[in-house]
């Protein structure tokens, strides 16, 4: 039995959603439960996740849920690693902050909510990272244009697509 297999058969085991592909362990949670399995998954035994690696997002619009978050977590000492996926649904998306058990996930989920609008509730500086303060969209959700959107925070000037921009 691989790795992988011994991984996904301890998490099974904790009564997880859980998905072995191409030899990556992943498990399934609801957003309520997100924190508990994080808490789990670092202070249960035999499992050490304590190392915060990434937290991705993909933006599915007309599917349920429309948003998908993955937690990257490794152990060092076990040398595993696992993915966390929590599916949010709606236009205003809302989860628990992963920063009480993972004070790394904080600029992760800044990032996260100042591209895809994801709230992280409890978070100790949900403020934006990369886009101006006065931005008032998500650059990253599909519902938004590609290229050549309106500069909101320059008073409507306008940037061209790519293919129009001189050199």
């Amino acid at each position: 039995m691989s790795l992988a297999d011994d991984l996904a058969a301890k998490l099974r085991d904790r009564d997880h959603d859980v998905i072995v592909a191409r030899g990556d362990v992943s498990i399934v949670v609801a957003p309520g439960d997100l924190v508990a399995a994080l808490t789990q998954l670092r202070d249960g035994d035999g499992l050490g996740f304590d190392l915060f690696c990434d937290l991705a997002a993909t933006d599915w619009p007309g599917a349920e849920p429309r948003f998908w978050l993955a937690y990257h977590l490794a152990s060092i000492a076990g040398g595993h690693r696992v993915r966390v996926k929590v599916g949010l649904a709606g236009d205003e998306p809302h989860v628990a902050s992963a920063t009480g058990v993972y004070p790394a996930a904080n600029w992760f989920e800044r990032e996260v909510y100042d591209f895809f609008g994801v709230v992280f509730d409890g978070h100790p500086d949900l403020t934006r990272i990369e886009m101006p303060d006065e931005w008032t969209t998500y650059p990253l959700r599909k519902t938004e244009p590609l290229a050549g959107v309106r500069t909101q925070y320059k008073g409507g000037a306008f940037v061209p697509p790519p293919d129009e921009r001189g050199l």
